[in-house]
């Protein structure tokens, strides 16, 4: 199998993080928060050896406030849901994943107030237009770090910086970028950073978290038990406990600590140079080919890594069944849970074969692949004739 679907899940995981899951199944299986024994002490101890471990690689320093929760998607929810009111006004852009706009448009039908900036996948953000979407109530602007469907980076130190002149918060979904950025939250204008812990980070699926900067209150997207305060009905207030009810994923948050500490030993500079490297051959090489088209900047080096296709008119789904009928070549096809990049690409009905290539893809598997492509174009070419 040659995995290219690296932006959905990274695979393979290396073998630190696996080895971490496995250690904390066997020896440190009790439950943090809940016991003053042993077992639950291990498994406390090593969370919060994880938090620290994310503080170091996000550029903060309060590991309190690194709160973990199931994945990208929940770590948005609980910032957009714990911070947004009817009558507040939120910025967002055009190319959000449903993991943004659905929530926005939930909050919306609420009463909150939204406006989108307008873009083209590839393009420039429009600053200008973006300076001019705020109100007297705007009280938060959200945006993706990178499109899932092209790579699109957008300028987030801009967007932060007239953010916060207009005296309004920045959250930023870095699906798409921790782990293969640098995102340094001491120099960034970033008051609420939500990442995904099975991505570029390499940890497991069901982690991820929200990590976000002093001042910020949120109300719990969940209420329950926490393992403090536990002759009161009301959630505790301090954190991370206000912001983690239930049982945590422990064996799941040791790989993520894993992984990240894997990333700062190799170094996110040389993690990122490797897969773009990787990237622009397959642009290079998707190029080279009639019946393909491109989608996003040709600068594959100014985005996340991922590369976005189309054979002619053949349905997305359809392409990445042949890749992976041909040779077992797993890409992702279709919408990417993200309509609106679609319709501003125009391939809501087509949708995309997206590859996504980890540090860990070779290139003679690239090799592989560019030649199956090839062969699945032309396949299609003679059929129309």
């Amino acid at each position: 199998m040659i995995y290219l679907d690296n932006a959905a899940t990274t695979w393979p995981k290396p073998k630190q993080v696996v080895e971490a899951i496995e250690e904390a199944l066997v020896t440190k299986m009790g439950n943090a928060g809940r016991g003053g024994h042993g077992a639950a002490m291990k498994m406390a101890r090593l969370i919060y050896q994880t938090r620290e471990d994310l503080c170091v690689l996000f550029g903060t320093d309060d590991p309190k406030r690194v709160v973990f929760t199931q994945n990208a998607t929940h770590a948005l929810n609980q910032a957009l849901f714990g911070l947004l009111q009817p009558g507040d006004h939120v910025i967002t852009s055009s190319i959000e994943h449903n993991a943004v706009a659905r929530p926005l448009f939930s909050l919306k039908n609420r009463g909150v107030e939204l406006s989108e900036i307008p873009g083209t996948l590839g393009g420039e953000f429009n600053l200008e237009a973006y300076d001019k979407a705020f109100q007297p109530n705007t009280k938060l602007v959200v945006t993706l770090h990178a499109s899932n469907v092209t790579g699109t980076l957008l300028p987030i130190r801009e967007i932060g910086q007239i953010a916060h002149e207009h005296g309004a918060l920045y959250l930023l979904d870095a699906a798409q970028t921790a782990g293969v950025f640098s995102i340094d939250l001491g120099r960034l204008d970033v008051d609420l950073l939500a990442f995904p812990g099975h991505k570029g980070l390499l940890g497991p699926q069901g982690t991820g978290g929200l990590i976000f900067k002093p001042g910020i209150h949120l109300e719990p997207l969940i209420y329950g038990g926490t393992g403090s305060l536990s002759e009161e009905d009301r959630q505790p207030e301090f954190l991370p406990d206000a912001l983690e009810s239930g049982t945590l994923n422990g064996p799941g948050i040791a790989g993520l600590g894993a992984g990240v500490r894997y990333i700062l030993d190799q170094g996110i500079d040389r993690i990122r140079v490797r897969e773009q490297e990787l990237c622009r051959k397959l642009w290079n090489g998707l190029q080279e080919i009639p019946e393909v088209k491109l989608y996003g900047s040709d600068m594959v080096e100014r985005r996340s890594p991922i590369v976005a296709f189309n054979i002619g008119e053949l349905d997305s789904v359809e392409t990445a069944f042949a890749l992976e009928e041909e040779a077992e070549i797993v890409a992702r096809a279709g919408l990417h849970c993200a309509a609106h990049a679609h319709r501003m690409l125009g391939t809501l009905s087509q949708g995309v074969v997206r590859f996504s290539p980890s540090h860990f893809t070779s290139e003679e598997e690239l090799e592989t692949v560019l030649q199956v492509v090839r062969k699945v174009a032309s396949e299609y070419s003679t059929s129309l004739v």
